[in-house]
């Protein structure tokens, strides 16, 4: 009996002399920047794979305007390597260290009614910056959504889901090959991410500014403040002008293509991205082809060319409205 009071007592004198700071938090793997067989293996999620819980080593970014894609949703996340910024380089993509990861995983939410129904997992495109390059992959979930597996060769994929009106959906979904993301994703000759320019991440999230969080978590650095950045407008924000509208819709939809060293560079005289004027940007000349494109889908036609099967109804009539002022 003496030798158990004995213990106890030597155990409660060790414990107290634990305190909070001693105790090191267990922290998340090393997220892997290369392009390994299962996306899993990457690291970039925590605890089961199919609840997007991203690893602390990874932080999540949104776009204050997005680009269609067939009604799916998106999660984007970056996971830069430790001790790492991303570094100011004006209003549009900053600097990536390399071995960057930038992830961005396609879903849809099987009602939006209720969102405690699940979602279905189509795919997650990944770029990761190697040696000073850009590199492209994607990862094609399977239906048990336990993985995804790095398929560069793309596919079909059917998807149902039930919109916010209770009317069902369907769209043979489009994982691109990564010839098709080459398309997109570069300028000249070499391949570069489209989204996370630091003009389209200037805005609230939560209600705080996503570029001073960045700052404050020494995420990014070379600036003091967002107000040092432009901004671009949702086009969804109807409070905003219907010309900044149309022009933040054909921004983040075509101007990956529409710009110099863009893949449309000499098919097209169209120059779409925001900051460009009306004049210099040819679509007064052209709107009469823009609105012919945009309306119908068909193969090899319609624009966008890649990334979606089915007209963008909301898009379309922003469009119009917008082109009939000119």
């Amino acid at each position: 009996m003496k030798k158990i009071t004995l213990l106890l007592a030597t155990l409660i004198v060790v414990f107290s002399c634990i305190n909070d700071d001693d105790i090191t938090p267990v922290q998340d793997p090393l997220v892997i920047a290369e392009f390994r067989p299962n996306l899993s293996e990457l690291n970039l999620f925590k605890g089961n794979l199919s609840d997007l819980n991203i690893s602390s080593r990874a932080f999540k970014y949104e776009l204050n305007s997005q680009l269609f894609t067939d009604y799916a949703h998106k999660q984007r996340l970056v996971a830069l390597p430790e001790n790492t910024t991303m570094q100011y380089n004006g209003n549009g993509l900053p600097i990536f260290p390399d071995n960057t990861v930038i992830a961005k995983t396609f879903y849809y939410n099987n009602d939006e009614r209720d969102l405690t129904l699940g979602k279905t997992i189509i795919e997650t495109r990944v770029l990761i910056k190697i040696n000073g390059e850009w590199e492209t992959g994607d990862y094609k979930w399977n239906a048990e959504q336990t993985e995804a597996v790095l398929d560069l060769n793309g596919s079909t994929v059917p998807v149902t889901w039930i919109d916010a009106d209770g009317q069902t959906n369907s769209v043979d979904y489009e994982i691109p090959t990564n010839t098709d993301c080459f398309t997109c994703h570069h300028t000249y000759e070499n391949t570069t991410p489209i989204g996370p320019k630091l003009r389209n991440m200037n805005f609230e999230v939560g209600g705080v500014n996503q570029l001073d969080e960045f700052i404050s978590n020494q995420h990014l650095s070379g600036l003091l403040s967002s107000s040092e950045v432009s901004s671009i407008v949702n086009w969804e924000d109807t409070s905003e002008s219907l010309e900044s509208r149309a022009r933040s819709y054909f921004d983040i939809n075509c101007a990956h293509c529409h710009i110099e060293g863009g893949d449309c560079e000499v098919q097209s005289t169209l120059r779409l991205a925001f900051e460009t004027s009306l004049e210099d940007s040819n679509i007064v000349e052209r709107k009469s082809s823009i609105t012919l494109r945009i309306s119908e889908y068909s193969e090899d036609f319609s624009m966008p060319f890649i990334g979606t099967t089915i007209i963008h109804a909301e898009g379309v009539e922003l469009l119009r409205a917008y082109l009939q002022t000119l």
